[in-house]
């Protein structure tokens, strides 16, 4: 009797060990939404915790490679990669299709080497007024990827001054194209007023199509982004709602100004006490708040707690605590 115990609790450390050494893809597998929770292939909320690339232009773009991607995934641990493909601003993905669909893909493919899930994230402000373009790239997308579990695609990222019935209107015309070629992977849909407006969406959700969420979008320190906003979210879960934390930063909504740590800490313990999977904004050496990087951190990864700034250094503890 004693020998069998011996036995099963070696069985029982050694499977936990080859479970914690899975990569986030192989422990969780194909996403799904069921009863208005992103879960996975156990039907058990996931949460996954990541970063979130810079707009693929300006100082960001020089991160968008393979050494950055694998990094993120070793050192800080993340379970999700959000690609920030920019697209109105000049070099971005109107004027330069081909050269944006190339970075994006370069990073997409080392995430599913890394066995970690990622967000193709169309970041436009106004994407309903470029519809053709997105959804030529999102059928690419669909076309390339439908296959792979990793893959999660967000349609648009933060509808500027608009209502809902344009992002469900532009949701309904964008959906259909990604399952004719990708019939389970999950696709988000944005909310009006920057991802902030998912009551609204609560209200009136996108129906005829599975495995469909919502992204909300958040500044922990911003003074305007507190109390109200967390019941607008709290609403939308009440009434079933599936949201993910497609982007948030510890600092203000213009990416710059205070990093309160009270602050931050209560918005962290809501994601976690909800279960909500989230992409923190951004991996940019740019001189503001929510930066990750400090000025010339090495383009290929491999940075030291020097080249982090305080938000990257306090990221990337959150980051290897939490998904440990």
């Amino acid at each position: 009797m004693r020998l069998l115990l011996i036995i099963l609790l070696v069985l029982a450390i050694t499977t936990a060990t080859f479970a914690q050494n899975l990569s986030p893809v192989a422990r969780n597998g194909a996403l799904k939404v069921q009863d208005g929770k992103l879960v996975n292939q156990q039907g058990i909320a996931p949460q996954l915790r990541g970063i979130s690339l810079s707009w693929s232009l300006w100082q960001g773009r020089k991160y968008y490679n393979p050494g950055v991607v694998s990094w993120l995934a070793g050192d800080f641990k993340i379970s999700m990669l959000r690609v920030a493909m920019g697209v109105e601003p000049d070099g971005g993905y109107l004027q330069q299709p081909d050269e944006q669909q190339k970075l994006v893909t370069d990073a997409v493919d080392q995430a599913i080497r890394e066995g970690i899930y990622v967000l193709i994230d169309w970041h436009d402000h106004h994407a309903n007024q470029h519809l053709r373009d997105s959804k030529e790239f999102f059928k690419q997308m669909a076309k390339k990827y439908g296959d792979v579990p990793n893959v999660i695609y967000e349609i648009w990222n933060e509808p500027a001054k608009t209502d809902w019935k344009t992002v469900k209107d532009y949701a309904m015309q964008v959906i259909p194209i990604i399952r004719k070629y990708d019939k389970n992977n999950v696709i988000v849909v944005g909310s009006p007023n920057w991802d902030q407006d998912v009551d609204i969406a609560a209200a009136d959700p996108i129906n005829g199509f599975s495995n469909i969420a919502y992204s909300f979008h958040f500044y922990a320190s911003d003074n305007y982004h507190q109390e109200a906003l967390r019941a607008k979210a709290d609403k939308a879960i009440k009434l079933g709602l599936p949201l993910i934390i497609t982007e948030w930063g510890v600092g203000e909504a213009s990416g710059d100004g205070e990093f309160n740590m009270q602050k931050t800490q209560i918005w962290l313990k809501w994601m976690e006490d909800n279960q909500l999977s989230w992409a923190n904004w951004n991996i940019t050496d740019k001189h503001e708040t929510t930066a990750i990087l400090q000025k010339d951190a090495p383009i290929y990864g491999g940075w030291t707690d020097a080249n982090l700034t305080p938000a990257g250094a306090y990221i990337r503890n959150v980051l290897r605590e939490l998904n440990k």
